[in-house]
């Protein structure tokens, strides 16, 4: 399994948890017996967050390192000589290339 698909699964996860805890968080009035539970909420949340955060520049970081792969250059190609003949003119010769 892919890093990036397991850490979906464990942000998917946590928020689920997140949510849960948030619905039975927001039912009850915040008194000093429940304090701990939203303080545990609201790290959770932080944490979560974090978590995203890593996971978004993780993401990007493999995007980037994909766009530095050189791309090849062109194939060496080989190319004719130019054909040149030589003509006698005179007491010379003369070189015609095509």
């Amino acid at each position: 399994m892919s890093p990036l698909r397991l850490s979906t699964i464990l942000m998917s996860a946590t928020l689920a948890t997140a949510v849960l805890s948030d619905a039975a968080l927001s039912a009850q009035n915040v008194t000093p017996a429940n304090r701990n539970a939203v303080v545990r909420q609201s790290d959770l949340l932080m944490l979560e967050n974090r978590l995203r955060r890593q996971q978004y520049q993780q993401q990007q970081q493999q995007f980037r390192a994909q766009d530095r792969v050189v791309v090849p250059q062109r194939p060496d190609v080989p190319q004719m000589a130019p054909t040149c003949q030589l003509q006698r003119s005179g007491s010379r010769f003369i070189r015609t290339c095509r």
